[in-house]
């Protein structure tokens, strides 16, 4: 497959890659690769801002809604997954578009993650225990001293994504960040990565906005309907974990909407802190 090409859509929550995908695949009459870790999830909907039925009609979009919140899924199955796809892809297509904000799973399609190490559930099972006693901020704290790189490339008030990286870093004296500066594996197949940006004030008000038409959308009763899954990991993600609080009674649906539109800001600083280190990305300024 050393003629074709795989050309990824990437950048920051609400720069507008959907649509940006989109133009690319009509142009170059290709399907869309979801590479979003929570569009996989046929529940979640509004919250993860998954195309709308127009875009989904108008372009042939793989690995969207089809796993479900209660499957155990990891960036190493999307991993599987996708190349098994895009195999069977490229068959028909010589140029295929991926897009998504999730760098890790990115990464997993791009040079694989094999190199990661086997769950140590000893170790989580007392690192969990470990979160409950003493509090997110102890793991994180241990977590900057152990891996710092990994503190600031991570998702830290991501509870399992804390834990995971002290298991690893913990388990095999490895720092986690390491493993995803391994060796990459090669690929059958030209990659090319395309970055989107805007300026921070540009892309924090369509962050604002978004959250606003989500609300509109019916993201309150969604999160309501998802409330018998909120342990699982795929609900521990901005824009329902702070609607499970107000559910709890914690603070005011305005309140909220005012920390759904922090923590979205504060996502889309990681995910751009992520990227820096890939001198391969070409970027494009959408202002």
């Amino acid at each position: 497959m050393t003629n074709k090409k795989l050309l990824i859509i990437l950048g920051p929550t609400a720069v507008g890659k959907s649509d940006f995908a989109l133009n690319r695949a009509r142009e170059l009459s290709s399907p869309i690769i979801n590479c979003d870790s929570r569009q996989i999830f046929k529940e979640m909907n509004i919250g993860v801002a998954r195309p709308t039925p127009e875009q989904l009609h108008a372009v042939k979009h793989y690995l969207i809604a089809n796993h479900s919140v209660e499957e155990h899924y990891t960036a190493g199955i999307f991993e599987l997954e996708a190349m098994a796809l895009l195999e069977e892809l490229f068959k028909t297509h010589d140029t295929l578009v991926a897009t998504g904000g999730s760098g890790f799973y990115i990464d997993a399609l791009v040079s694989g993650l094999d190199d990661f190490p086997a769950a140590d559930l000893n170790l989580r099972e007392d690192l969990t225990s470990r979160l409950e006693n003493e509090g997110l901020e102890a793991l994180q704290a241990e977590l900057k001293r152990l891996d710092p790189e990994s503190y600031e490339a991570i998702d830290i008030s991501n509870r399992q994504r804390v834990v995971r990286a002290l298991e690893v870093t913990i388990a095999t004296g490895r720092k986690f960040s390491s493993y995803k500066s391994a060796s990459a594996k090669q690929r059958p197949f030209e990659i090319e990565k395309i970055g989107l940006r805007r300026g921070r004030e540009a892309l924090y008000q369509r962050i604002d906005a978004r959250v606003d038409e989500m609300m509109s959308q019916g993201l309150e009763q969604e999160a309501r309907g998802l409330l018998p899954f909120r342990s699982r990991p795929a609900l521990n993600t901005v824009g329902y974990k702070e609607l499970f609080g107000y559910f709890d009674g914690e603070y005011p649906l305005e309140e909220a909407v005012r920390l759904i539109k922090r923590n979205t800001r504060h996502y889309a600083k990681k995910q751009m802190t992520y990227w820096r280190r890939d001198s391969s990305i070409k970027w494009i300024d959408l202002d």
